[in-house]
């Protein structure tokens, strides 16, 4: 069984959701960092860094939330998470790869500056220096999700999940994503699946 270690208020949530999409069994350990409760000796044994989330199952130890997801999917989501084909496979690993590189530098900088600093501590010329580099990475996902419902194909997959995790941190600080109709459309429908609505129930719980 997969035992996943973080708060759901945090990346954890990502891992999260793909297990409750799969509807498998997991033991969720809501280590939080602001406790201290990464630093120690034990947690430390799992991921020396000291941060979530982390991921144990069986001789498996993994780090980095994005690229846990691939794992899970490729080991537990056969034909659901992780497509069937290569093809789709690929576009599965290419757009969780540019989930971390495009989209989510300029969108964790957002997240700072609107939901972990006061309004007036904001820095208004890196936010909309912000802006602008979101735009060109939204101008790619706005034309892949035009030509195609999901982004490895007809249906909900990893690639999805992956990348609307990183668009979740943009809808959390009220970003417009008018000028890219159709990311508009596929973050609104992502984002209210019943197996992410549960971990946003998890997320206040905690």
């Amino acid at each position: 069984m997969i035992t996943l270690y973080g708060k759901a208020a945090s990346r954890t949530s990502r891992n999260l959701w793909a297990l409750e999409e799969l509807g498998i069994a997991y033991k969720h350990v809501p280590a939080d960092y602001l406790k201290g409760e990464t630093k120690t000796p034990e947690f430390l044994s799992i991921n020396p860094a000291g941060k979530v989330p982390a991921l144990v199952d069986d001789d498996v130890i993994m780090t980095e939330s994005l690229g846990m997801n691939l794992y899970i999917a490729h080991n537990y989501g056969e034909g659901t998470l992780w497509p069937a084909g290569k093809a789709a496979r690929a576009k599965c690993i290419q757009w969780t790869l540019w989930a971390a590189t495009e989209l989510e530098p300029p969108s964790v900088g957002r997240l700072i500056e609107f939901v972990f600093k006061k309004e007036h501590e904001r820095d208004l010329k890196n936010v909309a220096a912000l802006v602008e580099r979101t735009k060109a990475p939204l101008n790619t996902l706005n034309a892949a999700l035009s030509r195609s419902a999901y982004l490895a194909g007809p249906t909900f997959t990893i690639a999805d999940l992956n990348v609307a995790a990183v668009c979740e941190y943009l809808t959390r600080t009220n970003f417009d994503f008018t000028p890219w109709p159709a990311v508009q459309n596929w973050v609104t429908l992502c984002l209210g699946r019943p197996a992410n609505q549960k971990v946003n129930a998890m997320k206040v719980a905690t």
